[in-house]
């Protein structure tokens, strides 16, 4: 038994395997990034089935399709400061309650309008989900592992956009569009207890807001310490003073990467929806069939799955900032290479998958890097306000995709145009890398006494 001893946790879970606790962890976390995936993406599978049953133009379903887009981006900035201030699991347990009964709610919806407020509101639960799910999962990971296990839990959100297609195959025919939204929400609301029961909270948040000592001793107790509650756990990082988390992002220790940061999700998000949301278009309108286009355009998606896990595994043994800057500048250089191999080549096809290797496994990286910048009383406002932002980059490439489609540009102008903020967001995370040094510096520890 130890007594009477300082325990930095931080160094603790850093210095220890992986245990069957941190991997359950892992999977929760897993679980509840694939239900966000599910819903995220469900509007896209029954659209052409809702709007065939109210009889809606394209044009009038847009709202429906946009506003859990832009609930996605309330919601991340709203959850972080009280994740920072209630903890991760109270805010985690709650945004995954509200998007698995509003996925129900919407089932139920009898017009576009209470359609979109409903999609909305569902935004709101799903957009504070992911970045709670990277805070908590980041806070329990060794250091050396952190990387690629964050990206591994990423890769159940592409996996659940895919099955959400096959679900939704399988009961549209039979069940209608209803039914397609009541199993997304029913299968996160069946998460529910399980999250209640084993998800604890994050050992490291328990530190900084001077928890008792029993209470940090028996979560570390279930990685396989052997902690009485007479230790005194402390926390290798800045004790943050000020009442509000978010002025933290923007004190003179983390201001310039915090811009750096959102300007990398930013222009990476603004790139993938771009490519993802009109390159089946370009294809279609080059005489490419609609299926033969969703083929080569759902080999972003694989690449990108693949790409994250390589990029995860990189970081955690070379420079982080450099790796995911490489990445971004690969995905641009093959971005641009679209333009010279034509839409209807091999070489598309192959491109278009090295795009998503690079530019997913970038944006996923980013992902994992993120919590690393921030301290623990800050860091759920950080990565959240980073999602967040970097949300109106996708809503941002969705919107002048079509803009930039009809001023009849060049396939070569168009896709080097396309790989511009691919590089700007590589400089930008570049640029992060000096700040994330000064940010890591040694300040005064958090204790938690007992």
């Amino acid at each position: 038994m130890q007594t009477n001893t300082r325990v930095d946790v931080k160094q603790w879970i850093d210095e220890r395997p992986v245990s069957p606790q941190q991997w359950l962890i892992l999977a929760l976390c897993f679980f509840i990034v694939l239900f966000d995936g599910v819903d995220v993406a469900v509007m896209g599978f029954i659209a052409p089935a809702l709007m065939q049953d109210w009889g809606l133009s394209k044009a009038a379903f847009g709202p429906v399709m946009s506003a859990a887009m832009f609930g996605l981006a309330a919601g991340a900035m709203l959850a972080g400061p009280y994740a920072d201030r209630f903890g991760r699991k109270k805010v985690l347990l709650l945004a995954v309650t509200c998007f698995a009964v509003l996925s129900l709610a919407c089932a139920f919806a009898r017009n576009p309008y209470e359609l979109a407020i409903l999609r909305f509101l569902t935004g709101i639960g799903l957009g504070a989900a992911m970045p709670n799910t990277t805070t908590l999962l980041s806070e329990y990971l060794p250091e050396r592992y952190r990387s690629v296990l964050i990206t591994l839990m990423f890769t159940g959100f592409n996996l659940g956009s895919g099955a959400g297609g096959f679900v939704a195959a399988w009961l549209l025919g039979a069940h209608g569009w209803h039914s397609v939204l009541m199993v997304g929400g029913i299968l996160p609301l069946l998460l529910v207890p399980f999250l209640w029961l084993f998800l604890p909270e994050s050992a490291r948040f328990l530190v900084v807001k001077g928890a008792p000592a029993s209470a940090i001793a028996r979560l570390l107790n279930r990685m396989g310490g052997r902690f009485n509650g007479s230790e005194q756990f402390t926390s290798p990082e800045p004790s943050i003073v000020r009442r509000m988390p978010l002025s933290t992002l923007f004190n003179e220790r983390f201001r310039m990467g915090t811009l750096a940061l959102w300007a990398t999700y930013f222009m990476g998000l603004m790139v993938i929806y771009l490519t993802m949301g009109w390159l089946p278009t370009l294809m279609k309108e080059s005489g490419i069939s609609v299926e033969q286009a969703a083929r080569t355009t759902g080999l972003f998606q694989i690449g990108g799955t693949i790409g994250a896990l390589v990029v995860g595994w990189t970081m955690d043994r070379r420079q982080p900032n450099r790796v995911i800057a490489g990445a971004y500048t690969l995905g641009a250089l093959c971005i641009a290479s679209l333009g010279f191999a034509g839409l209807e080549s091999t070489l598309m096809i192959v491109g278009v998958a090295a795009a998503g290797f690079f530019m997913s496994g970038a944006q996923t990286g980013l992902n994992a890097f993120a919590p690393s910048y921030y301290p623990t009383e800050a860091r759920a406002t950080g990565v959240s306000w980073m999602l967040g932002v970097g949300r109106f980059g996708a809503i941002f490439g969705s919107i002048i995709g079509g803009v930039v489609l009809a001023m009849g540009l060049s396939l070569v102008t168009l896709f080097i145009l396309l790989a511009v903020p691919a590089l700007i967001a590589a400089l930008a995370i570049l640029a992060n890398a000096k700040a994330a040094r000064r940010a890591s510096a040694s300040a005064p520890q958090a204790v938690a006494t007992h």
